[in-house]
Formats: C-alpha cells, sequence, structure tokens
C-alpha cells in the first residue's frame, strides 16, 4: 500500500481508519445503477448498509424498481427532482461514514482501491476532497481535475481557438492539468463529480452542495468552498474508476443541456467573480465569495423585514 505523508496536522491515530460510505444519484438510469451498485459489491468496495441510492423522481419509475431489486441497499425516493446537488445532500443525510465517495450511476469498478483513500485522508487532516482517476472503457484518461476558468479558458475549449498548438499547449493543457497524472496524490482546483470521494466534517462545515444548481458546475462550486474554507482537493491517481459517459455539457448552446449549462455557470461567476483573462487565485476566489456571501445576507435581512 501506497504511505503518504501527512500535509499538516498531527498524523492519523493508529487504528483511526476513515469509514467510507456511497452515494449514487439516479434518474431514469435503471440498468447503469444496477450495474454500479453490482461492481461496488462485487469488489468490496462498501457493504450493502452504506451505499445509498437517491432517486430524483425518475419519471420512467426506476425509483421503486431498484427499491425492490437492490435490497438491502438503501433507496431513497426523492419527492421532487431537485438536481444533483440535492440527490447528493439527501443521499449524505442518510450516511454516518466518514468519508463518502460520490458515484455516477455510469461508473464502474475494477478493484477495490479503498485503503489507499482511507489512508490518504487519515494522513491528510486538511484534505476535504478527493477526486478518482476517471478512464474510458478502453484505459483511455478523461482528466477529472482541473484548474478554475477564466473566460479565455472557455472560449479556447469550446471554439477552434483551442486547436491552434500554442493556445493549446498554454491554456488547454495547462487547465486539464495533463501533466499531473503519472505521479502521486496531487492538488487540483476542482475534481469532476463523477467520482470524487468527500470528508463528511469539511462536507457540513462549507454548507453541502448548492442546490441552486439544478445540474453542472455544482462540484466547482463545493471545491471553491472547500479551499476557501482552508480543506484542501487533490486528485488520486491510484484509485481507478471506468466512466461511460455522454458529454451532455458538449452540446450546443440551443440544446437544453447547454442553456442549463450556461445558466450554472453564470451562478458560478457571481458568487465567485467574473474571471476575464486569467483564471483566479483561491486567494480572490475567497473575497468575492464573501463579498457575494455579505450581499446575500443583506437581501434576506431586507425581506424578513
Amino acid at each position: 500500500m501506497t504511505t503518504f505523508q501527512p500535509a499538516g496536522g498531527p498524523p492519523a491515530r493508529p487504528g483511526a481508519t476513515p469509514t467510507l460510505g456511497v452515494v449514487i444519484v439516479n434518474y431514469n438510469t435503471y440498468d447503469l445503477t444496477r450495474q454500479c451498485v453490482a461492481s461496488l459489491l462485487e469488489h468490496g468496495i462498501a457493504p450493502a448498509a452504506q451505499i445509498v441510492v437517491v432517486d430524483n423522481l425518475s419519471p420512467d419509475g426506476s425509483g421503486p424498481r431498484l427499491r425492490t431489486d437492490l435490497e438491502p441497499v438503501r433507496v431513497i425516493q426523492s419527492a421532487r427532482n431537485g438536481g444533483f446537488g440535492a440527490g447528493i445532500n439527501l443521499g449524505m443525510a442518510a450516511l454516518s461514514t466518514d468519508l463518502v465517495l460520490v458515484l455516477n450511476p455510469d461508473t464502474r469498478f475494477r478493484r477495490n482501491q479503498v485503503p489507499v483513500i482511507q489512508e490518504l485522508f487519515a494522513c491528510r487532516p486538511r484534505l476535504g476532497i478527493a477526486g478518482l482517476k476517471l478512464i474510458n472503457p478502453d484505459g483511455s484518461l478523461q482528466y477529472s481535475a482541473r484548474r478554475f476558468y477564466s473566460l479565455v479558458d472557455i472560449v479556447a475549449r469550446r471554439t477552434p481557438l483551442g486547436t491552434l498548438p500554442g493556445v493549446r499547449r498554454r491554456l488547454v493543457e495547462s487547465h486539464l492539468l495533463l501533466g499531473k497524472w503519472s505521479g502521486g496524490p496531487f492538488e487540483a482546483d476542482w475534481v469532476m463529480g463523477t467520482g470524487f470521494v468527500v470528508r463528511r466534517s469539511a462536507f457540513d462545515e462549507v454548507g453541502r452542495m448548492d442546490e441552486d444548481y439544478f445540474l453542472y458546475f455544482e462540484e466547482v462550486d463545493l471545491c471553491a468552498r472547500m479551499w476557501v474554507n482552508g480543506w484542501t482537493v487533490m486528485a488520486l491517481p491510484e484509485v481507478e474508476l471506468i466512466h461511460d459517459h455522454q458529454r451532455h455539457s458538449k452540446a450546443g448552446i440551443w440544446s437544453s443541456s447547454g442553456q442549463t449549462h450556461l445558466a450554472s455557470m453564470k451562478r458560478f461567476f457571481i458568487k465567485f467573480g467574473v474571471p476575464w483573462l486569467r483564471r483566479p487565485s483561491r486567494a480572490q476566489l475567497a473575497v468575492q465569495y464573501q463579498q457575494w456571501r455579505a450581499r446575500s445576507q443583506a437581501v434576506l435581512a431586507r425581506e424578513r423585514r
């Protein structure tokens, strides 16, 4: 097993191995959710009692079916489709483990590497989130750890500008942290919500998932709040997760997915500031976020009068 050096604070006490639970949010993904849970149980990632599936009021009726077919795994049927973040919050509330592994239904493990995750969190007391290494079914890498966006990054990734050699090297490759995955754990501004592990105490401290995002950018927001509150975000290349996905956010801007992605991006920039030309530093994010909180609290105070 890999031995990690603590990033700060006292080393974990002998025997103080953090416990791990799992949350999966289902929406019309009956077959994928069953396969994901089967992978967890097959490889001993977590016992059935520590796996929670949240059904976001799927119109295809997959919630009741999963509740019957996945027993004794706990299936929570939400009374509304509040989005991905709301589903995670429901699932987190149903668990009492120290760590929670958040998974998309279209993921599966090839082997059990949970001890690596537990040791990393035990050795780093201020680690709030660890992103896993997402790979395609053919073994290629999905680059699931990123740097925060500037508007220039967004333009480069969504237009032909990003195909120019100089632009790709300076912007796209640095945004995706392409050179980091060949070594050990490394810091990242944010990690993809497809597969990450969060420390419960940090999750509660920063205010859980922001449910005003329906889809997209929830994990970027959560990671930003981790940094603002003194927690660390890292990627863990040693732990692999197969992700067989479709990039709905890559659809045209006039599609429903494209419009949802733009709305989520707008909310993030309202909270943390618009980074016009350069990626924001973590200190800049903290300043902008505190200003946003002050404005929001002032609005609430006026509404209560």
